[in-house]
């Protein structure tokens, strides 16, 4: 075992619950770490979907411009490492094991959940970097999660739906009040969202932010982005538009955009797990980590809009705590057979009982339901035996998801995944 799983795997026992929203002791940690300002330019993006799109986006944006930027994301599908970047690469083992080392050193008393940690160390490297931007996601709600200790030069807002009810709320107005706590006063507040609650509205206009939304500041339409006088025609890449458009207003904002074609830099932009395409065994896959209503409904216009020659499959295994039947409503329509899939290893994993009665609640037939419901290995196996040449299969449901089948394609690769 590498010496930076035998810390994660402590992390993980460190805290007595694995979610604790609240800045107060991250806050403190960061204080004696002295990394409240991990960068000259920080920029919070919140959101319920599209936040790791809208992170990617700038990320490349700022690179091409010749910018040192830093960028923290989460969750990882396959290396922890994901999470933490510096100038578009991983930080190594090493890097990230003298991080939590010096996280440990002050945090003395004061205990710490997985993410609380993960956030510390990523701050201290970005600090010891000289980075000129730090990318922040959060990583649930805004108000309180730990990223927000950090004051943003920019803030945000992809998107706002209903998910995580337990910690955020149960309708958009309550989520998009804790989305909004990442703003600050006078600073640049971007909002992808078309149609923001009234919260976001009202949290930037008290907190005196400089506010641009969507459909009123900046446009997207037909693939054409405007902003002023700025023009750029978005390529065709599986990252959801409105995520491109706030990454691209933000930037502006703050006078990192490159000199050289925007587009050309759009294009070299490819984000695993989103609208991911790939081609194995000579079949079509697309992955997908959503794992949400809303997520569902972007995936099912990004379907109808990319037809095959043959049907739509899907594999499916998701936290039993979420929306299953409006995750998978949207979808209905557009697939043929589903395979069911269990994800043994996580407690809040749904059961194959669970799930075969979200899609029967949503008038999908028995028949269409393949009666076996193995863990995602096994049932990924299975749904590439009914899979034809000019067929797909959809991926989706959860991040476990997707990782399980990025890893075992990992495992047995044979030269065709691309």
């Amino acid at each position: 075992m590498s010496e930076l799983q035998t810390w994660l795997e402590r992390l993980e026992q460190l805290h007595p619950v694995e979610i604790e929203l609240g800045l107060s002791r991250v806050a403190e940690v960061a204080r004696r770490l002295g990394v409240q300002k991990p960068a000259p330019r920080v920029i919070t993006v919140g959101g319920t979907n599209g936040k790791g799109s809208c992170v990617a986006v700038m990320e490349a944006l700022l690179c091409a411009g010749g910018h040192r930027v830093a960028a923290y994301t989460s969750p990882h599908l396959l290396r922890f490492n994901e999470r933490v970047r510096i100038d578009g690469r991983e930080v190594d083992d090493v890097a990230l094991v003298q991080a939590f080392e010096a996280v440990e050193r002050v945090r003395g008393e004061i205990s710490l959940t997985y993410f609380e940690f993960s956030t510390l160390a990523a701050l201290w490297l970005f600090q010891r970097a000289g980075v000129e931007y730090a990318l922040l996601e959060v990583g649930l709600g805004g108000r309180l999660d730990a990223v927000n200790l950090v004051d943003a030069d920019l803030a945000i807002i992809t998107s706002v739906a209903v998910d995580h009810e337990a910690w955020l709320g149960s309708d958009r107005e309550a989520i998009g009040r804790e989305k909004a706590g990442i703003l600050r006063p006078a600073s640049p507040f971007v909002c992808a969202d078309p149609e923001p609650p009234l919260s976001v509205v009202s949290s930037a206009s008290s907190q005196g932010a400089r506010s641009y939304f969507i459909n009123r500041d900046f446009a997207l339409s037909d693939g054409s982005y405007r902003f002023g006088d700025l023009r750029v025609e978005i390529p065709p890449i599986s990252l959801p538009p409105n995520s491109i458009a706030a990454a691209i207003t933000g930037v502006a904002l703050l006078d990192g955009l490159p000199a050289c074609s925007l587009e050309s830099v759009l294009r070299g932009i490819c984000l695993p797990g989103r609208c991911q395409q790939l081609h194995w065994r000579g079949r079509s896959l697309l992955l997908d980590v959503g794992h949400n209503p809303a997520a569902a409904q972007y995936l099912a216009g990004w379907l109808a809009a990319n037809p095959v020659e043959g049907t739509n499959h899907a594999l499916l295994a998701a936290m039993a705590d979420k929306d299953l039947s409006g995750l998978v409503a949207p979808l209905a329509p557009l697939v043929d057979r589903w395979q069911l899939a269990l994800l043994p290893e996580n407690d809040r994993a749904a059961g194959c009982t669970e799930l075969r009665a979200a899609l029967e609640g949503v008038g999908i037939a028995a028949q269409a339901i393949e009666p076996r419901c193995e863990p995602v290995a096994e049932g990924f196996e299975l749904a590439l035996s009914a899979l034809g040449e000019r067929d797909r299969l959809l991926v989706f449901g959860s991040f476990f998801t997707v990782a399980g089948v990025l890893q075992y394609i990992r495992d047995r690769s044979d030269g065709e995944s691309g």
